[in-house]
């Protein structure tokens, strides 16, 4: 049975989009059938940070609703083997699904990939809940600025109230000069959100650059942040990979 993974943020802008897109090409890239769907709904920008914008025209709404199955209303990527696509719709309610359809979606998911990403809105509310209420695991993605870790504190607490135990910190666009300025570490983000650390990323320019080059972020010409993303993944997939000893 494949994994479910919820990737979640208290707020927008830490980066969570771009942890979906390049985690789940790099599980793809090591073998394993990964799907990386977009459930941030009316928000929708995973198409762009895997460089399949063309690829929006079916969503997870036809295979809750009946209408495609979930291998037709997934797209696989053409550059990268093994790695599908499941868009979100333009215009929804999440209050509106019918949850127990997303739950036997999810267990189509679980059957036919080995992995699967699920890419949250931001935020705490009706979308966040349905991303991680079938989730395996939960990966809060924050940075190092207070209101960035305010808000992964409250996102954690809300998956804590679900019911989740598998929560998992990820401190995104980390610049390890600016945390020796303020005389703080990784280990205080981590103590601050109470979950464990499943991966740092330092900061690049080339997310930003591949973002708007139309190319994945592990298939770009400088792609410093695509090891730390790498990291990631082989921690998700069971691995003891250390902590770069940069960051600490």
């Amino acid at each position: 049975m494949g994994k479910i993974i919820a990737v979640a943020s208290g707020k927008g802008g830490t980066g969570k989009t771009t942890t979906v897109a390049a985690v789940s090409s790099c599980l793809a890239a090591l073998g394993y059938k990964t799907l990386a769907v977009d459930y941030d709904a009316g928000m929708k920008n995973l198409d762009l940070a895997l460089g399949m914008a063309d690829f929006s025209v079916t969503d997870y709404l036809d295979v809750v609703n009946g209408r495609l199955s979930l291998m037709e209303a997934c797209h696989e990527h053409p550059q990268i083997p093994n790695l599908f696509f499941l868009a979100a719709p333009t215009v929804y309610n999440p209050g509106e699904t019918d949850a127990a359809a997303v739950r036997v979606m999810h267990e189509e998911i679980r059957e036919t990939f080995d992995f699967c990403l699920i890419d949250a809105p931001s935020g705490t509310g009706e979308g966040f809940s349905l991303a991680n209420s079938g989730a395996d695991m939960s990966v809060i993605v924050t940075n190092g600025e207070l209101p960035a870790i305010r808000d992964a504190q409250r996102a954690t607490a809300t998956v804590r109230e679900m019911g989740h135990n598998g929560i998992w910190l990820l401190v995104n666009r980390v610049q390890p000069g600016k945390f020796k300025k303020l005389k703080t570490t990784i280990d205080d983000v981590i103590d601050a959100v109470g979950a464990q650390l499943i991966g740092a990323v330092r900061e690049d320019d080339s997310v930003f650059l591949s973002l708007h080059e139309n190319t994945p972020l592990i298939l770009y010409k400088r792609r410093r942040a695509a090891y730390d993303f790498l990291d990631v993944a082989l921690r998700v997939k069971g691995e003891a990979i250390p902590l770069n000893r940069r960051f600490r």
